[in-house]
């Protein structure tokens, strides 16, 4: 049963002219509705200790224009799926109701503080303190969610975020404080290593000088270190001239490095390592070796935004191993697996210790960041790689690791995310066994609509709202 809350109608010259842009077609065609859906089709068993909700989001457009549109920058949609008892009780989706889009669509914006005049949020829904945040990185505070979606506030934290935030806030399972390194364009010559206590409040914004503003999507933690990804994508004057929505762009110029910032130093303590240029958007983990070195395994690109404008325009090089070396300031770089992949993640329970298993995303080769028909597992230990299936035309998300129970082992539960069926124009929810993973799947929830390729999500831990 679907309750339609907002439609916004393509004209036929409009939608023509979206498909001439590639993350404006296809499977990325926008939704136009809001839906709360109630009566969901499940085939096999969902386990019955699943009970929260699956939230995801990724940019959807209301009103783009093909001539200057990219990716990173469309209109915020956050995706929900909600599960008790062994059953899907619902699914919604809803904008976030930042100025631009509620101006669109005709209706009031979210309440809260605004940070500059861009309050575009789309790229990451996290737990913070025991409250769910949609957050972006380089601009926006952060957007809190109610349970149903409906109710949104931007929020700094309850006034303790004094700048931009991250994308990627890593939590650190054994002190419960979450860290981030967070950049700004209109400050090129600094970032920020911010951490929230267990509340979810702002106690450390320390700076950290850098050169040309670079872009730092994602960071990691060790038990030692925060690591810093000081890579070549940094500010474009040019593409800002030029009307680019997103000012970034690759920059053979700018030092690549990396950066071990010792947990509660300042950036006089920081130990920079060199490394082969390369961008990252996506790091899986990072721990402490014993003989001092740091692992950091990423999913690395040969350049980035250094070709067709419009989104990611260079192919994955794989899953790959930095080990960083702060004796010598130098970074040895190991390649695990060549295929193209994104969107790497683990167990998070193991987050900046030493872990044995990674879930990535396949990508095709010659689409650039498009997800291919498989997701892989990667022993790290054994050094081998599990292929899950999901046949032709059919596009996974990212996947999330959710364990079985509190104490449960290393990949001991289930991954869950979304699968576009290209040829029905539909989407599945889709659990998977970890210790099965090559199997079919445990259990799936449909939708009768498509889900457009978005960025990340978790699973949120607690009783949905009926």
């Amino acid at each position: 049963m679907a309750s339609v809350l907002v439609r916004i109608d393509d004209e036929e010259g409009d939608e023509a002219q979206r498909t001439t842009h590639r993350f404006l077609s296809g499977i990325h065609r926008p939704l136009t509705e809001e839906l709360t859906l109630t009566e969901l089709k499940v085939r096999g068993t969902i386990p019955p200790a699943l009970s929260g909700r699956y939230l995801r989001t990724g940019p959807n457009p209301v009103a783009p224009d093909p001539a200057s549109y990219h990716w990173f920058t469309g209109d915020g949609m956050v995706h929900g799926l909600a599960i008790r008892d062994g059953k899907a009780l619902w699914y919604r989706n809803r904008w976030i109701g930042s100025r631009r889009n509620a101006a669109a669509r005709g209706v009031a914006p979210a309440p809260g503080p605004r940070r500059g005049s861009s309050d575009t949020v789309n790229t990451n829904v996290v737990d913070l303190g025991g409250r769910v945040f949609a957050v972006v990185e380089g601009g926006s505070y952060p957007v809190e969610l109610s349970e149903t979606l409906d109710d949104q506030r931007y929020d700094d934290f309850g006034g303790s975020l004094t700048g931009s935030f991250t994308a990627h806030p890593h939590r650190d399972p054994l002190t419960g404080e979450h860290h981030g390194i967070c950049y700004d364009g209109q400050r090129p010559n600094e970032i920020r290593h911010v951490v929230l206590d267990a509340s979810g409040t702002v106690v450390r914004e320390a700076p950290i000088a850098v050169e040309h503003g670079p872009m730092i999507h994602d960071c990691a933690i060790t038990a030692r270190y925060v690591v810093i990804l000081d890579l070549p994508v940094t500010f474009s004057l040019a593409t800002h001239l030029a009307g680019g929505p997103l000012p970034y762009a690759w920059n053979p110029a700018h030092r690549a490095r990396v950066g071990l910032m010792p947990r509660g130093g300042d950036q006089d303590a920081i130990i920079w390592c060199d490394v082969d240029p390369a961008y990252v958007f996506h790091v899986a983990n990072a721990f402490d070796l014993p003989d001092g070195r740091v692992v950091v395994d990423v999913c690395a690109y040969p350049t980035m935004f250094d070709g067709t404008p419009g989104g990611p325009d260079a192919t994955s090089r794989g899953l790959e191993r930095w080990t960083l070396d702060p004796a010598t300031g130098m970074t040895v770089i190991r390649t695990i697996d060549a295929t193209p992949q994104e969107f790497p993640r683990i167990d998070e329970r193991r987050s900046g210790q030493r872990h044995r298993y990674a879930y990535v995303m396949a990508t095709q080769s010659d689409r650039r960041f498009q997800s291919a028909s498989q997701l892989y597992k990667h022993d790290l230990v054994e050094g081998s790689r599990a292929v899950h299936d999901f046949g032709i035309d059919r596009h996974p998300g990212e996947f999330v690791f959710v364990p079985a129970y509190d104490n449960a082992g290393e990949d001991e539960g289930w991954l869950i995310g979304f699968v576009i069926d290209a040829a029905s124009d539909t989407t599945e929810l889709v659990i998977l066994d970890a210790h099965k993973f090559e199997g079919a799947p445990v259990a799936t929830v449909r939708l009768p609509h498509r889900i457009p390729p978005g960025f990340h999500g978790n699973w949120i831990n607690g009783g949905p709202a009926s």
